[in-house]
């Protein structure tokens, strides 16, 4: 093996390994807050409003991460296509610490009134802006910085982040969960927020031994590098951003879906218990986190684009079934719809951080990616608690508004998918 190669093989673990740690650590923080609005904040922040309202609100500050997320892809995107990935996201990186952090430690309604959830609304934002910069820098640095044939493969890892980040979100809630309900609500929901920022620290060690990606060097060094890459974006891939932000609905809703709505639906208007939804979220995010690099594999022989289109049609037929599990309140229904679900949905997902990524050129592929993703988390993602809750309360708690709400977002993604690839080809 030449010493060439050596390096090339070690850029791309270090920056798989950088990508990995730092998105498994964002996603952390952001499930963090999911929860803990599903949870706590309703009750903590908005306690003068009735139940079905406070949720309602609890719901509405988690979508202004949402809001703030394009605009922090459109910031950072702008500073990775110009000048480099590696050094935005370790600024991501801080931001969202430091905001989340500061949820922990920050006074509740009761305490200062009003001010309360103006703040909490104000760090919601400031993790919105960090990880809309987070995720698409890293899927880029991640798979320009690996070989052709290894570039699913890569841009899979960046995806383990995500279940990664749910799987410690959710142990860390299942812990302080133990605590008697009036220890959880005044500070034992504290404890996940705060204990972000040891994270965090490990995480920038990690990620600051990542080299700048080699694709990037070249068109830096042609002086190609755009002057105003959303600009450019628009003008040479605007279709790709409008499919990609289809593609990705499934990708982002979901994890809403399960992680915040579902755990508010089934722990409050059905009574499940608690800890049984947290420990199946816990099993859906433990799947995802195995079946992912599998997905990836498998595409090594199928394509990206069969595992993308076949993932989403299986979440499709699961719905039903799916649906039919969270009303009938059986644990072990509910506990094998959830996998099936997730083994769909998350072999799509698996692959499509590097479908967005090769789909876009690379002088403005930071900004492509970012835009579609994020617009799509804005558009689709932060709307999915709010939507479902709000069809929930307008139609007397029927479940099958809030299914047919959720096949039509995996309709629009095998749009999105199919329109992304008709592009590609005709390019």
């Amino acid at each position: 093996m030449t010493s060439t190669h050596q390096t090339s093989t070690q850029r791309q673990k270090r920056s798989i390994l950088g990508a990995f740690v730092g998105t498994a650590i964002e996603w952390y923080d952001f499930f963090s807050f999911g929860t803990a609005a599903a949870l706590v904040f309703g009750t903590v922040f908005y306690p003068d409003l009735a139940q079905g309202s406070g949720l309602l609100a609890s719901f509405a500050t988690f979508w202004v991460g949402f809001l703030a997320r394009p605009i922090g892809g459109l910031i950072f995107s702008h500073f990775g296509d110009r000048f480099g990935r590696k050094n935005t996201l370790i600024v991501t990186l801080l931001m969202m610490g430091i905001a989340t952090t500061c949820i922990g430690l920050l006074p509740t309604y009761g305490q200062i009134g009003l001010a309360a959830p103006i703040l909490l609304i104000v760090l919601r934002a400031i993790q919105g802006l960090a990880v809309g910069g987070e995720w698409g820098g890293a899927v880029v640095l991640a798979t320009e910085n690996s070989e052709s044939s290894k570039r699913g493969f890569a841009g899979a890892w960046v995806q383990q982040g995500s279940p990664a980040g749910s799987i410690l979100s959710t142990v860390a809630f299942m812990l302080v969960g133990l605590l008697p309900d009036d220890q959880f609500m005044s500070w034992g929901w504290r404890v996940p927020f705060l204990f972000s920022a040891i994270l965090v620290i490990v995480a920038l060690l990690i990620r600051s031994r990542v080299e700048e990606s080699q694709e990037f060097t070249e068109v830096k060094a042609q002086g190609q590098t755009p002057k105003v890459p959303v600009l450019e974006t628009f003008n040479v891939a605007g279709l790709l951003v409008f499919f990609g932000v289809l593609a990705s609905i499934v990708g982002i809703a979901s994890a809403y879906f399960n992680n915040t709505f579902m755990l508010s639906w089934t722990t409050g208007i059905l009574g499940m218990d608690r800890t049984v939804i947290l420990n199946l979220i816990l099993l859906a995010a433990i799947v995802q986190f195995v079946w992912q690099p599998v997905a990836a594999k498998l595409s090594e022989k199928f394509g990206i684009r069969s595992i993308l289109i076949w993932g989403l049609v299986l979440t499709l037929i699961v719905t039903p079934p799916f649906f039919l599990a969270i009303q009938s309140k059986n644990e072990l229904f509910l506990a094998v719809t959830i996998v099936v679900n997730t083994i769909g949905a998350t072999a799509y997902y698996a692959m499509l951080a590097t479908a967005l990524s090769e789909a876009f050129p690379a002088r403005v592929r930071y900004t492509g990616v970012s835009l579609a993703y994020q617009l799509c988390a804005t558009i689709f993602g932060g709307t999915t608690p709010i939507i479902a809750q709000w069809l929930l309360n307008t139609t007397g708690n029927s479940p099958w508004s809030v299914m047919t709400f959720y096949i039509v977002q995996v309709m629009l993604s095998i749009i999105g998918v199919v329109g992304l690839y008709k592009l590609k080809r005709e390019e």
